[in-house]
C-alpha cells in the first residue's frame, strides 16, 4: 500500500482495490443468503431474551419509573457539572470508569470537557441499563444469566471509544493523516471479512510475525510416537542428570501445545526441562472430516493412555508424572479415573492447570451451552464433520469483548493500524477443529449432564469415578479465569481421594499459567488444608509473590524420584520420527486457508 504524505490525495489503485473487494464480498454474501446460511440463531436468541426482560419490566411500571427518575437525576447533575466546568470551575465527576476499564485512559477523556461529558454520559447510561436489567425478576436462571451477558455486550458495543466521531484518538489520527487511517481501516475490515469467508475474523496479531519452530515452540526435541490423534514429543535434556520419573504434559486440543512453549523467555516446557525432568508433550492433530467419528473415548485411549504407554517404552520407567492443562486436565482426570477402575497404577502424580471436572457452574460460557444451542452445533458439525476452531475462539473472545474484540476494532479499523506482534495472541488465533462425535459427547456429558463429577460418565466401557483417584494431585487455578472459574475448579479437591494440593494464581486462564519465574510477576496463594468452600480456603491462604512455577516444581520433585543420567530422545525403544515441534502443530489454518 502506498504510504500517505501530508499533501497527497489517496491513490486511485487503493480505492479500486477496495471497491473490487467489496463487490466480491457482497456477491458471496448474497449467495450465502440464497443457501439459507445467513440465519443468525444467536441474534434471535438475544432478541428473545431482551423481549422477555422487557415484558417483566413493563409489568412493574413503578419500578421502571423509579429507575428512569434516577437516570434523569444523573443527567441533570452531569449537565450542571459540565456547565460549571465550561465556566472555569473545578468540579468532581458524577461517575468514573472502573479502575480496570482501559477504554478511557487517554488524557482527552479527562482533560477535554466535551469528551469528558461524552464519557460520563455513556457511563451513566451503561450503568443504568446494566442495573435495570440486572434487577429484572421472574426469569428462569439460565435466561437471567443470558440477559446479564447480552446486556454487557450491548453496553460495551455502544461505548464512544468504538466510533470514529466520538473517539479523540481517532479524530486526531484522521486529521493528521487526512483520512488515510480510515481508508486503511476499511481495507483491513474487508481483508478480515475475506479471510473469514464472509464472517468477520478480526486480526489480532500479524500472522507473519511469528513462525512455529523458529520463534515459538523452539525447545529442542524429537517426535517419538504418532497415531491418528497425537504426536508425542520428547524434549532434549539440558542437564546431565534428570529425575527418574518422566513428566507427560497433556495440553488442550482446542489450541496448539505451544502455549506452554512460547518464546524461550516464557516457555514453561523449557523451564521444566531445565529443572531436570524428562519432558514429553502431547501434540494434538488438527482433525478434518476423516476423523469426524472419533469419540471422547478415542481421545482418552489414543491420547493420554497411548502417550503413557509410549513414555514407558521411551524411558523404561513404569511410573510417570502427568500434567494436564484446561480440558487437557479434564481428560487427565478421566484418565486417572479410568486407570483406577482398571487397577492401573502407572501414574505417580497428576497436576491439573485450570481444569474443570465439576461443570455445575462454568461461568459465562454457560450462556452458549444449552440443549437448543448444542443441537444447532450438532447439525452444523454433522454437515462438515467438525467444528471450526475459529468459531469456538470467537465465542471465547466475546467473554472479554472490550479486550479481545473492541480494542482491535479501534486499532485495526478506526486507527488503520496493524496489531502488535504478541505471542499469546498469535497462539490464540492458532486454533484447531473439533471432531463432530467427540465434541458433541463432550458438550452433552460434561456441560449439560455434569456426568463426570457425579460418577455417571462412561468412557471406553468404564464408568469413571473421580473419588477413586488416590494419586497425589496438584491443582492450579487462576483468580480471574473466565473459562474455568476457580470456585468450580476447586471442587475437585472435594472429589479426589488422594492428597490434593491446591494453588491459586493471580491473573487469568492463560496469563496466570504462563507466568515465568524469572519475571517475578503477579503472585499466588497456598493453603495446606482444603476446606469445603473457596471462601474458607482463601481466608486461610498465604499469599506469595511471583510465579507459581517454583512452588509446583518443589511439589513435583517429591514425586519424581532420584536423579539418573539424562535420557536423549531415541535412546529407548521408540525411534525418532521427526524433529520437534513436529508436523501436527505446524498445520496453521490461517495460512493454509
Amino acid at each position: 500500500m502506498t504510504e500517505p504524505t501530508a499533501d497527497s490525495s489517496l491513490p486511485l489503485e487503493q480505492w479500486q482495490a477496495i471497491a473490487e473487494k467489496s463487490q466480491r464480498l457482497m456477491r458471496d454474501f448474497v449467495a450465502r443468503q440464497g443457501d439459507g446460511v445467513g440465519q443468525n440463531d444467536d441474534m434471535k436468541r438475544m432478541n428473545d431474551v431482551f423481549m422477555q426482560a422487557t415484558m417483566q419490566l413493563l409489568s412493574d411500571p413503578a419500578k421502571l419509573a423509579e429507575a428512569q427518575a434516577s437516570l434523569w437525576k444523573g443527567y441533570m447533575d452531569l449537565w450542571q457539572n459540565t456547565a460549571l466546568r465550561m465556566a472555569g470551575q473545578e468540579v468532581d465527576p458524577v461517575v468514573l470508569p472502573h479502575s480496570d476499564d482501559r477504554r478511557f485512559k487517554h488524557d482527552s477523556w479527562t482533560e477535554n470537557a466535551v469528551f469528558d461529558y461524552m464519557k460520563q454520559s455513556y457511563l451513566l447510561s451503561s450503568n443504568w441499563v446494566t442495573e435495570l436489567m440486572g434487577g429484572v425478576d421472574g426469569l428462569e436462571p439460565k435466561t437471567k444469566k443470558q440477559l446479564d451477558f447480552y446486556t454487557r455486550l450491548y453496553v460495551d458495543a455502544l461505548s464512544p471509544t468504538n466510533f470514529a466521531a466520538t473517539n479523540p484518538e481517532v479524530l486526531r489520527e484522521t486529521a493528521e493523516t487526512k483520512g488515510e487511517n480510515l481508508v486503511r481501516g476499511l481495507s483491513n475490515l474487508l481483508d478480515d471479512f475475506e479471510r473469514g469467508k464472509g464472517q468477520l475474523a478480526i486480526k489480532m496479531v500479524d500472522n507473519d510475525a511469528f513462525e512455529v519452530g523458529k520463534d515459538l515452540a523452539t525447545t529442542p526435541g524429537k517426535v517419538v510416537f504418532q497415531n491418528d490423534l497425537i504426536q508425542l514429543i520428547q524434549f532434549t535434556p539440558t542437564t546431565q542428570k534428570v529425575h527418574r520419573k518422566p513428566l507427560l504434559i497433556v495440553p488442550p486440543w482446542i489450541n496448539k501445545y505451544y502455549i506452554l512453549d512460547l518464546k524461550p523467555k516464557n516457555s514453561f516446557i523449557k523451564w521444566v526441562v531445565e529443572q531436570g525432568h524428562t519432558v514429553f508433550v502431547v501434540s494434538w492433530v488438527n482433525p478434518d472430516a476423516e476423523l469426524a467419528r472419533k469419540t471422547f473415548s478415542d481421545y482418552l485411549l489414543e491420547g493420554p493412555m497411548a502417550a503413557i504407554d509410549a513414555v514407558e517404552k521411551a524411558t523404561g520407567e513404569k511410573k510417570i508424572n502427568v500434567l494436564g492443562y484446561c480440558i487437557g486436565g479434564t481428560l487427565v482426570a478421566c484418565t486417572m479415573a479410568y486407570m483406577a477402575a482398571n487397577k492401573d497404577n502407572h501414574v505417580a502424580s497428576a497436576s491439573y492447570l485450570t481444569s474443570l471436572v465439576d461443570f455445575k457452574n462454568v461461568g459465562e460460557i454457560d450462556v452458549f451451552i444449552d440443549e437448543e444451542q448444542v443441537q444447532n452445533l450438532e447439525r452444523m458439525m454433522e454437515e462438515r464433520g467438525f467444528l471450526e476452531g475459529s468459531e469456538m475462539a470467537a465465542t471465547f473472545n466475546t467473554l472479554r469483548a472490550n479486550d479481545l474484540v473492541w480494542s482491535f476494532v479501534i486499532n485495526n479499523y478506526l486507527m488503520g493500524k496493524e496489531p502488535f506482534p504478541f505471542d499469546i495472541l498469535y497462539w490464540n488465533g492458532d486454533s484447531t477443529r473439533m471432531p463432530a462425535a467427540m465434541h458433541s459427547e463432550y458438550l452433552r456429558r460434561m456441560y449439560l449432564d455434569n456426568a463426570l463429577s457425579q460418577g455417571k460418565m462412561e468412557l471406553a466401557g468404564t464408568t469413571l469415578d473421580l473419588t477413586a483417584i488416590k494419586t497425589p494431585s496438584y491443582l492450579l487455578s487462576t483468580r480471574e479465569d473466565h473459562i474455568a472459574p476457580w470456585d468450580s475448579t476447586y471442587k475437585a479437591t472435594q472429589l479426589y481421594s488422594g492428597k490434593t494440593t491446591f494453588t491459586l494464581a493471580m491473573s487469568g486462564h492463560v496469563a496466570g499459567v504462563v507466568n515465568p519465574a524469572a519475571k517475578d510477576k503477579y503472585g499466588y496463594w497456598t493453603n495446606a488444608s482444603n476446606p469445603e468452600s473457596t471462601e474458607a480456603w482463601l481466608e486461610g491462604a498465604e499469599q506469595h509473590d511471583g510465579s507459581w512455577w517454583p512452588h509446583w516444581q518443589a511439589w513435583l520433585a517429591k514425586h519424581a524420584g532420584a536423579m539418573v543420567p539424562a535420557r536423549q530422545p531415541g535412546d529407548g525403544a521408540l525411534e525418532v520420527l521427526e524433529d520437534a515441534p513436529g508436523s501436527f502443530v505446524k498445520h496453521d489454518l490461517r495460512k493454509a486457508g
